[in-house]
């Protein structure tokens, strides 16, 4: 059935656009009604992040940042953030525009990459292209470093279009070839310990930024989308963005990811054409769709496959995990990634679950809908409730659960406090089970002692649900 209640729509936002609907987050953007919810959302940078942990202190004893210690302090971020839009935007961006570290190895190159996704995620798309199109770690992804005059190199040029805009099937090879010869020279400086580049004198080991080669550049006249003209990058980054195939293409995406899968062409156009026409504003996207009656339909509810971070973030947020992990970075000065043990532990479940952060399978992104749920996955996604509340084996976050259930230490009220803390969305007839699951392993009667055997056996028993699989 379709969403009626204003709490209702609130907590489909909050799953589908922000990091989870917690009972202390939908009061917090519900108090001024749901109009207001959607702004709170949209407009973060008007609220504190609550993000303070710089990620050259993920350094390890070397004074190198890794990636996989960049992946921890985004999983950081991820938790302690109070603008859970901002994130999962940069998550969206970060599988469009996919680029891994198994082949970028520079953690700060990754860091830099994962800055320009945050800071443009709700803005402008060709803002967005044009500074993803100069990232260092996207120009040594996809080989533009190699794109020189005379021998160009078609990696970037061809994926612009095939994953970035327009879609496969939309330009020619004679598109790719003309523009690869626009992209020739955009290069990188790099900061690597020996005497620096002009342009890159100040980069730490490790860093780098842009470089323009004009003696490696083809001035020559270009044929592009059946125009004619001395083109360079920014000006094929700009007649992509102009077309409107793009905003369609984009537009069927967004919708997908946030949405529900394989929309109507005619309700894709709809919106791609207000999206065109605002030059690509993504947060108006966005907020047309949070508007929209379809975004609320009962095709939409609960009509998304949880991706991974949906899965282990969210439930880490929705027990108050995230305040938690604030207290140890502060606490932490600096130490690095040890003194943040639930970040860490996000990261290596998020990979087990199927989905790395910044490891990306290739550069199409990682395959999504119905492909999060496998035998493999499965398995992971049911112990995650062990790992919360019971032993974990290395992974124990020794929960203090009996505080979590201490209004109600009873069968019946451990059930109904974990169904409401993870939104779980079961029929009476599978809460009932629950209750009688939770009986069996408590004895009947819910101590100190056995709150958490009985919390991880009924947590478990959610996690494996078919109904908890959607957001």
């Amino acid at each position: 059935m379709a969403l009626i209640t204003e709490r209702q729509k609130c907590a489909h936002i909050l799953r589908r656009f922000g990091l989870g609907a917690s009972e202390s987050e939908l009061d917090f953007y519900l108090k001024n009604g749901l109009d207001n919810a959607i702004d709170l959302l949209l407009n973060y940078d008007q609220t504190p992040e609550g993000f303070a942990l710089d990620v050259d202190s993920m350094a390890n004893k070397n004074g190198n940042v890794n990636v996989q210690a960049v992946s921890v302090w985004w999983a950081a971020r991820m938790l302690v953030t109070n603008r859970p839009l901002q994130e999962k935007m940069t998550l969206f961006w970060h599988d469009h525009f996919a680029t891994s570290g198994a082949k970028v190895l520079g953690g700060p190159v990754m860091h830099g990459q994962n800055e320009i996704l945050r800071a443009n995620c709700t803005g402008n798309f060709r803002t967005l292209l044009h500074e993803v199109s100069k990232d260092p770690a996207m120009l040594f992804w996809l080989d533009n470093e190699y794109n020189v005059k005379g021998h160009p190199n078609e990696n970037f040029a061809r994926e612009v279009m095939e994953l970035f805009t327009l879609g496969i099937g939309n330009y020619s090879e004679k598109d790719i070839q003309e523009s690869a010869r626009a992209f020739t020279g955009w290069s990188i400086a790099r900061g690597n310990g020996r005497p620096l580049a002009q342009d890159a004198k100040g980069l730490k080991r490790g860093q780098a930024i842009f470089a323009f080669r004009p003696f490696q550049h083809d001035d020559g006249e270009k044929a592009y989308l059946g125009k004619n003209g001395n083109f360079n990058g920014d000006d094929i980054i700009d007649a992509l963005c102009d077309r409107p195939r793009t905003s369609w293409y984009l537009t069927k995406k967004i919708w997908e990811w946030f949405v529900y899968l394989d929309p109507e062409d005619a309700l894709v156009t709809r919106f791609a054409d207000k999206f065109h026409a605002s030059n690509l504003n993504i947060k108006l996207l966005l907020r047309t769709i949070m508007k929209s009656p379809e975004f609320y339909s009962e095709k939409a509810e609960r009509g998304v496959y949880k991706c991974p971070v949906d899965f282990v973030v969210t439930t880490l947020r929705q027990l108050g995990i995230g305040q938690m992990v604030a207290q140890q970075i502060a606490a932490s000065s600096g130490d690095g990634p040890k003194r943040i043990p639930a970040a860490q532990l996000v990261r290596v479940k998020l990979k087990d679950m199927g989905m790395e952060l910044l490891f990306p399978p290739d550069v199409s992104g990682w395959e999504s809908g119905p492909a999060w749920v496998t035998t493999a996955t499965m398995v992971e996604r049911i112990e995650w409730g062990q790992i919360l509340f019971g032993n974990g084996g290395r992974y124990n976050l020794r929960y203090p659960v009996a505080g979590l259930l201490r209004d109600d230490m009873t069968p019946q009220g451990v059930v109904n406090k974990l169904v409401s803390v993870f939104d779980a969305p079961l029929p009476a007839s599978k809460i009932q089970k629950l209750v009688e699951n939770a009986r069996k392993v408590s004895g009947g009667t819910v101590t100190q002692q056995n709150a958490a055997e009985t919390a991880a056996l009924v947590a478990k028993l959610i996690f494996a649900s078919p109904e908890f699989q959607f957001a």
